[in-house]
């Protein structure tokens, strides 16, 4: 198809075929309308190497697909992000975190290798060895470099239970304080932190086990069981710390059913006991349908009064960001999940010479601030994080101007790639693909 279209004489820009409401994004592309559709449908586990410890992927492969795959041989991938529908490919181009990213970093961060198809219809691999300069731009770069076709993820092995610690803390300070500490212990096989008000926060340390004891053992992702965040705020409201196992692949996927908190906006009484035994094997709807069947009246709206934001800082940050969140948004609960920012080449890395200790901070539902008005608001957010030296996941809406964009992303690497290969005709720069300023 790329051969096909240099032949057509690469008159626009190419994109996937994939349509924007598939995608996991709220946000619906309107370059797919006039750019050149390639049509990638490869959605398939490749090869799963044992003694490398590697699985080989194809980019439409979803995290429920892989871990219903790789669980049963034994085997789990390091860095296993929250939602079943999100793919390899969505990942890798863009970005990939869970509770197990301060030990691994983020998604891209245990990827080995990358197989692409370039503009001139060539087909590379590329890893730190070969063509590193490639495989480091490749991430973030939202598939403005070439089309992933395949990619290595490194495998660890895989244990029946999730041992899990549930610990309700109170005050900012302590907040940040017992986060930062437990971030930094690598016996945590996972950290997350649901924070529920400006003073209120359960912090989660797991456990990755093959011994469960059975009155412990909750079975969370089964239909009938209330959403996790919910259950989780019970440890606040009662005060008490607990310990539970939970299956791994139900820990995995444990905001799945709920979206995180954003179904209760769709579904306000999806919580409810009698609807989650009734109806509770219908939810949550698929992100695609909703965005399918959603009018453009809605989708502004949508736009105007809920923010859904993911914003990496670095964990010294952290209290300046939850008060500045606070602040500009007023959203609750936060989602809080730390990583290790190695310091590779590309668009994200750390400000020094070091691996840096970074948190996302997830901000998703209705803004409960008095004068939130969308495009003022987060331009006022983005520019507290670039003044951190933070980063903006790219799924969401960006308000930045391009001078901003490459003021928060190191570029360097990015440009100097698009030119040596010849992207300029082939693919739009990756600002003018996500930024609304540019969109507009």
């Amino acid at each position: 198809q790329v051969r096909e279209w240099k032949n057509e004489g690469s008159k626009r820009y190419m994109c996937t075929g994939r349509p924007g409401w598939l995608t996991v994004s709220l946000r619906v592309g309107k370059y797919k309308k006039v750019h050149k559709n390639i049509m990638i449908n490869l959605m398939d586990v490749l090869e799963v190497d044992s003694e490398r410890k590697v699985v080989r992927v194809e980019p439409l492969v979803t995290m429920g697909q892989l871990t219903a795959h790789l669980n049963p041989m034994g085997w789990t991938i390091p860095v296993v992000p929250e939602l079943d529908d999100l793919t390899v490919g969505g990942l890798i181009m863009g970005t990939g975190i869970e509770s197990s990213s301060h030990i691994y970093g983020l998604f891209q961060h245990t990827c080995v290798a990358y197989e692409l198809v370039l503009a001139d219809g060539s087909l590379v691999r590329c890893s730190p060895t070969e063509n590193s300069d490639l495989f480091y731009a490749v991430p973030w770069s939202c598939g403005t470099l070439g089309f992933l076709v395949a990619a290595e993820i490194q495998m660890i092995p895989a244990k029946k239970y999730v041992k899990i610690h549930y610990e309700p803390v109170r005050g900012l300070q302590k907040i940040c304080e017992k986060f930062t500490e437990e971030s930094k212990k690598k016996e945590n096989s996972f950290v997350e932190g649901l924070v529920y008000s400006l003073e209120e926060a359960v912090i989660m340390t797991g456990v990755l086990t093959d011994e469960a004891e059975q009155s412990k053992i909750n079975r969370i992702g089964n239909y009938y069981k209330p959403w996790f965040f919910k259950h989780v705020e019970k440890y606040l409201k009662d005060d008490r710390t607990g310990i539970e196992y939970i299956p791994s692949r139900h820990y995995y996927h444990r905001h799945t059913r709920s979206i995180f908190w954003e179904l209760q906006d769709i579904i306000p009484f999806g919580n409810n006991p009698i609807f989650r035994y009734v109806f509770g094997w219908m939810v949550p709807p698929k992100i695609s349908l909703l965005k399918l069947t959603q009018g453009e009246a809605i989708r502004k709206l949508y736009e105007q009064h809920h923010v859904v934001q993911d914003m990496l800082v670095p964990m010294k940050s952290l209290e300046k960001s939850i008060q500045t969140f606070h602040a500009d948004l007023n959203v609750y609960p936060l989602w809080l999940c730390p990583f290790i920012l190695p310091n590779n080449p590309g668009m994200v890395h750390p400000k020094g010479d070091e691996a840096e200790l970074y948190v996302d901070i997830g901000a998703y539902g209705e803004p409960k601030r008095k004068q939130f008005e969308a495009r003022a608001s987060m331009r006022q957010m983005e520019k507290f994080v670039r003044s951190v030296h933070g980063f903006q996941m790219l799924y969401a809406d960006c308000y930045m101007t391009r001078e901003e964009f490459w003021d928060m992303f190191d570029g360097s690497l990015y440009h100097k790639l698009r030119e040596q290969m010849n992207c300029k005709d082939a693919f739009p720069e990756v600002y003018d693909k996500i930024c609304k300023a540019a969109r507009h």
